[in-house]
């Protein structure tokens, strides 16, 4: 199977620039139309599925290639092959920031500027660093999953996505959740909420913004404080907005923090 068909890559807009969209975890595509219907005028929109999620080719999954954020990000370096001649602008939220950090390290010609959406190295408290989450709170968080995926989807997207007087985005992203096969869902929460790549982060060389809300549960302002500090080439941006996904809550404000840090680089 192609490239284009295992990730169901879907292409929008005509500009010169060519960017490409990463959904988190237990999200698809679908989940950047607000922010790729105000961008696609000025840049070229490559949209993709993890391969597990949306309308991705399920066949493709392997526990051995996914036991690690790698095997994303080596998916994403194939992608940005498959659909541009030339260096791309990355948006990545949650766990596809890491995945496009990784990337980026490996192949740094394959990217012109990266766009991280609410990132998190590591989700786990470890000594003088705030990742948000002691281990039994992941590891309950892990449990409950692999007991009850349906359960667990409705529960966590309220929490996740927060903007309480919109209960519509919670139920859109518990929906994205439950559509997503569960035992896929279970191996890439282990290995997103276990993951530490913080050795990685003063590795990446290309110019990066960190694009964070006020109040975000699963990656507070001290982990963007952190991550400005590590990266060599960052600029860190703080919406106001409560919540894990701006581009669903807050479509406009990241339009304008992206056009903030690409300046006139569609033009």
């Amino acid at each position: 199977m192609s490239v284009v068909d295992r990730h169901h890559i879907n292409i929008v807009g005509h500009g010169s620039k060519t960017m490409v969209l990463a959904h988190g975890y237990g999200c698809d595509q679908l989940m950047w139309r607000f922010l790729s219907s105000e961008l696609k005028d000025e840049y070229r929109i490559v949209l993709f599925d993890h391969v597990g999620a949306g309308k991705s080719d399920l066949s493709a999954f392997s526990r051995q290639k996914y036991a690690s954020l790698q095997g994303y990000a080596d998916d994403v370096l194939e992608i940005i092959a498959a659909t541009s001649d030339s260096p791309v602008i990355f948006v990545g939220h949650s766990v596809s920031a890491m995945i496009g950090v990784l990337a980026a390290i490996k192949n740094p010609s394959a990217f012109e500027r990266l766009i991280l959406v609410g990132p998190s190295p590591c989700y786990l408290n470890d000594g003088e660093y705030v990742g948000g989450f002691n281990r039994s709170d992941i590891d309950g968080l892990l449990q409950t999953l692999a007991d009850n995926h349906l359960g667990w989807s409705r529960a966590m997207a309220p929490v996740i996505m927060k903007n309480d007087d919109r209960p519509e985005l919670a139920a859109e992203l518990a929906d994205s959740f439950c559509r997503t096969d569960p035992e896929i869902a279970k191996h890439f929460a282990r290995v997103t909420f276990l993951s530490d790549n913080r050795a990685d982060l003063s590795r990446l060389q290309t110019p990066t913004l960190i694009l964070q809300c006020t109040d975000d549960l699963i990656a507070p302002q001290a982990v963007g404080d952190y991550m400005k500090r590590t990266i060599p080439n960052a600029t860190l941006r703080l919406i106001e907005n409560t919540g894990h996904c701006p581009h669903l809550s807050a479509p406009s404000a990241s339009r304008a923090a992206v056009d903030e840090f690409l300046g006139g680089l569609a033009h």
